[in-house]
């Protein structure tokens, strides 16, 4: 069974557009994990432009399931991770002017910084993962990451086109997750999914986990939190 992690950034996101103490990160993560998350994701850019230090904090003490802290791999941002030890750390690429992230880690020309960052975490007794597109070298390049003990699919591409080009994009989320199963790393998938697009994605054969966050986020606006987590774990089991 894929599980399912639910992303609430973008509760965080609709709380700083008016600098309110409302909604709440953290009751949000509450009602997901209630209706069947496995687990919670938050990034912590380094802009804290939605997730703020304390969210992380407080949802280090509340989420029964996995944590995973998505993180640049810079120091500041490992020294908070270190200090707060979430359950797992995905490092992921970042820039200041994104809206949101646009592309997996470049591990061929990045390899030396996320080793560094993955020992350092690794040392402090977090699991570390690393979000990557769905390139045949980029998983390579993972042989020689000897901390990092999973990796997350980068599937945007895939969630944007349809037709022969979906079947393109698929067939290489498909090769990447059998060459980083093969090498004995986790594989977990996300960005861009929805229940329209996740079923496929959901039943690949050795993907453990999905992070979504934005479409649910959406849906709960319309009709709850525990209603969207409930409608997209239905789309990700096969009838």
């Amino acid at each position: 069974m894929t599980h399912l992690s639910v992303n609430v950034d973008h509760v965080a996101t609709l709380r700083q557009a008016r600098l309110a103490g409302y909604p709440s990160p953290l009751e949000a993560a509450r009602l997901a994990e209630a209706a069947g998350a496995f687990g919670i994701t938050v990034h912590l850019r380094q802009d804290r432009r939605h997730i703020q230090d304390q969210d992380v904090i407080d949802l280090r003490s509340a989420v029964d399931g996995r944590l995973n802290l998505e993180i640049a791999a810079e120091a500041p941002m490992l020294q908070f991770a270190e200090r707060v030890k979430p359950d797992q750390v995905t490092l992921v690429p970042e820039r200041p002017d994104e809206v949101t992230t646009e592309g997996g880690l470049d591990l061929i020309a990045r390899g030396d910084q996320v080793r560094r960052a993955a020992s350092r975490l690794a040392e402090a007794g977090v699991r570390v993962a690393v979000f990557v597109d769905p390139d045949l070298a980029q998983l390579a390049a993972l042989d020689d990451q000897d901390d990092v003990t999973g990796f997350e699919l980068n599937t945007d591409a895939y969630t944007r086109v349809s037709g022969a080009k979906a079947e393109a994009e698929f067939a290489k989320i498909e090769r990447a997750a059998e060459r980083g199963l093969a090498a004995g790393r986790e594989a977990y998938a996300g960005h861009g999914l929805t229940v329209a697009n996740v079923g496929r994605v959901a039943a690949l054969a050795g993907v453990s986990e999905l992070n979504i966050g934005h479409s649910i986020v959406s849906r709960a606006v319309l009709i709850g939190m525990p209603a969207a987590v409930a409608e997209m774990l239905k789309a990700m089991r096969p009838a």
